[in-house]
């Protein structure tokens, strides 16, 4: 059986996992912004500008599951605890 200590422990290497990755993508995507673009519009097909329009839907939908499906849970059982 999982304790709260171990359930706590393992939310907020979740969040921080994810917020790494949601950081190095946002940078990614502001610095090396005619690249990615490039390179997405050849990979998928999608005409290059309709992309940054899709890069912005993508981090606010990926900040919103990181702030309910890791960092919520994590204050919750931290405030059990």
């Amino acid at each position: 059986m999982i304790g709260v200590n171990e359930l706590t422990t393992f939310f907020g290497w979740c969040t921080v996992i994810n917020l790494g990755v949601y950081l190095f993508s946002a940078f990614f995507i502001i610095v090396f912004k005619s690249f990615t673009i490039n390179l997405h519009s050849k990979i998928v097909g999608v005409e290059a500008s309709e992309l940054p329009s899709m890069y912005f839907k993508f981090l606010g939908n990926y900040k919103i599951g990181i702030l309910l499906l890791n960092l919520s849970p994590y204050l919750a059982l931290k405030l059990m605890a």
